[in-house]
C-alpha cells in the first residue's frame, strides 16, 4: 500500500483549547492521535476498535487554526508508521498496530 496524507484544519473552537492551556491553546496529543487513528482506520478499514499505539513522540506543538498533514505509510509487521506536519514543521510520528482479527 501506498503512503496516504490526510490534511485536518484545527478547528479555533475545538472544546480541548479550554483546558489546554487558556491563553495560549495548545492541540492536546490525545487529539492528534484520535485523528491519526481515524485516518488509520479509514485507510485500512475493518473494526474501529482496538488499535494500538506502539510508538507516539510529540515534537512540535500545533494551535487553533493549524493544518496538520497526516501521513500514514506501511511499516514492518502490519503496522503503520505515521507522521503529522504542519507546513515545515513536524509536529508528531509513532506507529500503530490495527487490531487482530
Amino acid at each position: 500500500m501506498t503512503q496516504q496524507d490526510h490534511h485536518w484544519q484545527v478547528p479555533a473552537d475545538h472544546p480541548a483549547f479550554a483546558g489546554h492551556f487558556p491563553g495560549h491553546p495548545i492541540v492536546p496529543g490525545v487529539v492528534l492521535l484520535d485523528q491519526v487513528l481515524q485516518r488509520a482506520q479509514a485507510q485500512r478499514g475493518g473494526p474501529a476498535q482496538g488499535w494500538q499505539v506502539l510508538q507516539a513522540k510529540f515534537l512540535s506543538p500545533c494551535g487553533p487554526q493549524d493544518v496538520l498533514c497526516i501521513a500514514l505509510r506501511e511499516g514492518p509487521r502490519g503496522a503503520l508508521a505515521f507522521t503529522v506536519r504542519t507546513g515545515d514543521r513536524d509536529v508528531a510520528s509513532g506507529s500503530l498496530l490495527p487490531p487482530t482479527p
